[in-house]
């Protein structure tokens, strides 16, 4: 079977505010800049090119040569990093957490995404150059988000002490959690050579690695070293020097919040949520173990759930002398990214794609080019088997993304013998009502409020008549509809999307290593439609 797409308005599982961008709603438009398309990153292009420096290239080609050291860097991705150098060449950037073993599938589309993209658009600009960035989340402190991964229907979990940068998190207790996968893949598979693979993976990045991003960098660097892909480290002193009066303006005039507030107030009114709140200092401060706010109370600014302390005075001279002890939060991290790369789109999925909408005025302040925002490619993998269960069942695609109680009713009304509609029985009612209100109209106000009772009851009793019917023709049908529920949760698990629950792993095994170069060859980042790959 292609590919198939499906509109994101029609699959249900998507927020108003990203369908509302991907149709261009008028609503929206003040909330973000060139929209994407190939012909708009020519705009994105002077923009970035009049704003970027040659020492900021600089220093980001030799702290991304210091991060690299002791990984076995593919030509691809060491020429991209060279080429950043130059002030032709420009940055597509995805982020993401450092989850277990990739954690979901959506890290395989974010990544592919900036990478098709990159190639893309150096066939459209060939005097330009594109480089596919992942961002690693390093300074994240939400561990009980990342440590786990799904396998088969179960959590394989990393159970260790909380508290401070994961990123610098050592990878001590990472060998239980390898025995535990081994077993899994032993009694579901036994030892394949894809699921050698897979553990062999698992073991070079976290048992052979001490910290948690030197082993999610090693994954990654593995998975997309073909492609040139760039990994980037924020959590990094010489470049958050280059942040430094950024977090400045954040500690002393609380310029974020104040814009942020604003642009939020009128999203809220155009009919939008917050996704993320801003606070009066949007930076917290990280040392080994430790991440928390920054407070600002008569004129001390204290460390959250800390006796530290410091005057304006000492945390100024702090911020100058160790620019890697502040982290910004999810609001200020984008703009710290497009402070140090020389980027042009962040691609992203819808919530971080609503809280950069939160955003743009507060780049305006500070006069950064805001970046080009791209829904990231969004998919589901479909299996042989399940496709032909979809024809021996009768089914549409289309009918998988239901919600599970409308397709069991919807599947039984049309596979039942009997009509399970009583719209005509509801209208016959209705037309013998009205013959009655004529007459009641005839009569006194009590009479009339006794017909519309009347009516109102015996169309309830219709209702659940049809309920009644409906729930009897499920039981008859039990069988089929159980084959029915039992392959629309193999394709959305737990009900929802398969990219947001199920691990690479569990198509790894049967794919190997070509499963990253067939989702590849199927994802367009700039046909922004949900796609159906049969694997």
């Amino acid at each position: 079977m292609p590919t198939q797409h499906i509109a994101y308005a029609d699959t249900g599982y998507f927020s108003k505010t990203v369908c509302d961008y991907l149709s261009q709603d008028a609503s929206l438009k003040d909330f973000y800049g060139n929209f994407p398309t190939l012909e708009n990153f020519k705009n994105q292009i002077d923009q970035k090119t009049e704003y970027f420096s040659d020492t900021a290239r600089k220093v980001l080609v030799a702290q991304l040569n210091s991060q690299y050291k002791g990984v076995a860097v593919s030509e691809s991705t060491q020429n991209n990093i060279d080429a950043l150098a130059n002030a032709n060449t420009f940055t597509i950037t995805t982020g993401h957490q450092l989850n277990l073993f990739t954690g979901p599938l959506y890290f395989l589309y974010k990544i592919i995404s900036v990478i098709n993209l990159s190639e893309e658009l150096n066939v459209a600009y060939p005097d330009k150059h594109f480089v596919p960035v992942y961002w690693m989340a390093t300074e994240d402190h939400d561990f009980d988000e990342i440590n786990y991964f799904n396998f088969r229907g179960k959590k394989v979990v990393w159970d260790r002490p909380d508290g401070g940068a994961v990123g610098e998190f050592t990878t001590e207790g990472l060998q239980r959690v390898f025995l535990a996968f081994e077993n899994e893949l032993k009694e579901s598979f036994g030892f394949t050579k894809n699921a050698k693979q897979l553990l062999k993976l698992f073991k070079e990045a976290y048992l052979d690695h001490g910290t948690l991003s030197e082993a999610t960098r090693y994954i990654g660097n593995q998975l997309f070293k073909d492609f040139g892909l760039v990994i980037v480290d924020g959590n990094d002193k010489l470049l958050k020097s280059a942040f430094v009066p950024y977090a400045k303006k954040e500690l002393l005039e609380h310029l974020s919040f104040n814009k942020v507030s604003q642009t939020t107030a009128a999203l809220v009114k155009s009919g939008y949520g917050e996704q993320v709140h801003p606070r009066e200092i949007n930076l917290f401060y990280l040392i080994e173990g430790v991440r928390e706010r920054i407070i600002e109370t008569d004129g001390m600014f204290m460390v959250n759930d800390t006796d530290i302390t410091f005057t304006e005075k000492e945390i100024l001279m702090e911020l100058e002398a160790h620019p890697e002890r502040f982290s910004p939060n999810a609001l200020l991290r984008p703009l710290y990214q497009e402070v140090i790369l020389p980027n042009l789109c962040y691609t992203g999925g819808g919530g971080e794609l609503a809280y950069w909408f939160q955003l743009k005025d507060y780049f305006k302040s500070v006069e950064v080019p805001f970046p080009i925002l791209l829904l990231r490619n969004s998919a589901v993998l479909i299996l042989e088997k399940e496709i032909k269960s979809l024809g021996k069942l009768g089914l549409k695609l289309e009918d998988l993304f239901k919600k599970q109680i409308d397709l069991q009713a919807d599947y039984t009304r049309k596979i039942s013998e009997i009509e399970i509609d009583f719209t005509k029985q509801r209208e016959h009612l209705k037309l013998q009502f009205k013959e009655m209100y004529t007459i009641a109209e005839n009569t006194d106000a009590s009479f009339i409020g006794a017909v519309a009772a009347q009516e109102k009851k015996q169309l309830k009793g219709l209702n659940h008549l049809e309920k009644r019917l409906l729930k009897a023709q499920k039981r008859k049908y039990k069988e089929l509809l159980d084959k029915v529920t039992r392959l629309q949760n193999s394709v959305f698990p737990q009900q929802s999307l398969q990219e947001r629950n199920t691990n690479f792993s569990e198509f790894y095994l049967n794919n190997g290593y070509s499963l990253i170069s067939k989702i590849k060859k199927e994802l367009k980042p700039l046909d922004l439609r949900f796609s159906v790959i049969d694997l």
